[in-house]
């Protein structure tokens, strides 16, 4: 429990709140004296040492909650023994078979088959000690941090494929034992059938205890700063905020481009024009002329995932892309999940810009589904690789996580030798670079500039990459 009290004020003072090593240790002894059966008692105890402010008290008690699920709501499904239904098939030699066999088990697994709920929460509580939740920042690494929960807790993986010591293989066992106890098949049967809805309970019980860790992170971030609020979907409130900040940025880039042009509208000095220009003053230079300066406008050609694991993130991309189509000459906008679409015309002819950002994002331009990367790459190569040239700037807005389908990273490379440069925006961190079904090491070394994007402050460095002062 300290290390939990600890790991609660670290969330606290990223969050803004004052917390003391001090306050940390008179937590801890406060917990200790009103234990945790009474849960207002315990976050009581809890605030009255690690909240000074009265105006900290909203914070501490939302962070409380996320913090601290009640386990009743994180172990479900668990309400009887598993070998209770099997009463009226145990005689004594039976029942003698099957405890010799228990007692050799993980002690999830004896919970699970007692139906101990409190058992599994502590197996988990005292497992989740162990692990380091600080990388937890996605909804997408869940999953993975669900399972890593399940192994340390006793059970190596998902129901039925877990490895030695894991719960697949403790069930496994205990069928057997049944069989070799002489139980006839419909025991059998009920005995498979129950173990497996016990099993999915518990890694549904370990999902919901990350799902608790990763929203307690995610507010952490989002009042650290956090552009998108640490990739889970981010509230109205802070969207519009978002979106003001970002329409702001542009236009300051609008206003650079536009100054920059003003001061850079003279091009090289034309000498014969000047010659002739002051032939009445006897050739004396008083009157320059200077050849015209064509305006570099670069193009932009753009692709952006919109699967649902990154919407939030792509719509505010989308809408700076969809303000600086003044800055560039030429501006073609794709979206793809699997399938590509471009939307270049509807951000054209949509005079509001939500309903614009609303069709890109909608099912109509593209079906919703898994990413599909290398076909989103191999689709445009096919229908619109004519768009690149020397002159483009090509940009890939995603986090690279394919679902396993081949990364096709040589179409990107091709890309990249017609186009001026090709950039990426990942809103993933680095560590997860390559972890699970991410190909953005594959991608970054076919891009020019890989840029990570999960603060207001890293879209203004991506910005300044578009337009250099």
């Amino acid at each position: 429990m300290e290390a939990r009290i600890a790991e609660l004020a670290r969330i606290l003072r990223q969050n803004g709140l004052r917390v003391s090593p001090g306050e940390v240790l008179d937590a801890g002894r406060a917990a200790a004296l009103v234990g945790v059966g009474d849960r207002d008692m315990f976050r009581a105890a809890l605030r009255s040492t690690m909240v000074k402010r009265a105006a900290d008290v909203p914070l501490f008690e939302r962070l409380f909650a996320l913090f601290f699920s009640p386990m009743g709501n994180v172990v479900s499904g668990l309400d009887r023994g598993v070998l209770r239904e099997l009463e009226a098939w145990l005689a004594g030699d039976e029942r003698a078979s099957l405890e010799r066999t228990l007692a050799q088990l993980s002690p999830l697994a004896q919970a699970v088959l007692a139906g101990d709920r409190r058992g599994i929460a502590r197996l988990l509580q005292r497992a989740s000690l162990e692990l380091d939740f600080s990388a937890l920042s996605t909804t997408s690494q869940n999953a993975f941090y669900a399972r890593r929960l399940l192994a340390a807790a006793g059970g190596a993986g998902p129901a039925g494929g877990g490895g030695p010591g894991g719960l697949g293989a403790d069930a496994r066992a205990v069928v057997e034992a049944a069989r070799a106890a002489g139980l006839p098949a419909e025991a059998i049967a009920l005995l498979e059938r129950r173990l497996d809805e016990a099993l999915r309970a518990v890694e549904d019980a370990a999902r919901r205890w990350v799902e608790v860790e990763q929203r307690a992170r995610a507010e952490a971030r989002r009042r650290d700063g956090t552009l998108f609020g640490g990739f889970a979907a981010p509230t109205r409130e802070e969207r519009e905020r978002t979106e003001a900040a970002v329409r702001a940025l542009a236009e300051r880039l609008k206003a650079r481009v536009l100054r920059r042009e003003r001061s850079r509208r003279r091009g090289a000095l034309h000498v014969r024009r000047t010659l002739r220009k002051n032939l009445a003053l006897g050739g004396v230079p008083a009157r320059l002329a200077f050849r015209r300066k064509r305006p570099e406008r670069p193009d932009l050609v753009v692709l952006c995932d919109v699967s649902d694991s990154v919407r939030h993130v792509t719509r505010v991309m989308l809408l700076f892309l969809h303000v600086l189509q003044d800055v560039f000459g030429r501006v073609r906008s794709f979206v793809f999940v699997s399938d590509l679409a471009e939307v270049t015309d509807a951000f054209r002819r949509e005079r509001d810009l939500g309903r614009a950002l609303d069709l890109a994002l909608s099912g109509r331009a593209v079906a919703a589904g898994n990413s599909n990367y290398g076909r989103a790459l191999r689709l445009f190569r096919e229908r619109h690789l004519g768009a690149v040239t020397r002159r483009t700037t090509f940009l890939v807005i995603g986090d690279g996580r394919t679902n396993y389908h081949p990364p096709q990273a040589e179409v990107l490379r091709e890309v990249r030798r017609r186009a001026r440069r090709v950039l990426w925006i990942c809103p993933e961190e680095r560590w997860a670079w390559g972890q699970g079904d991410s190909e953005m090491p594959l991608y970054a070394a076919a891009s020019d500039r890989v840029s990570v994007v999960t603060r207001l402050a890293d879209l203004a460095r991506v910005a300044d990459e578009l337009v250099p002062r």
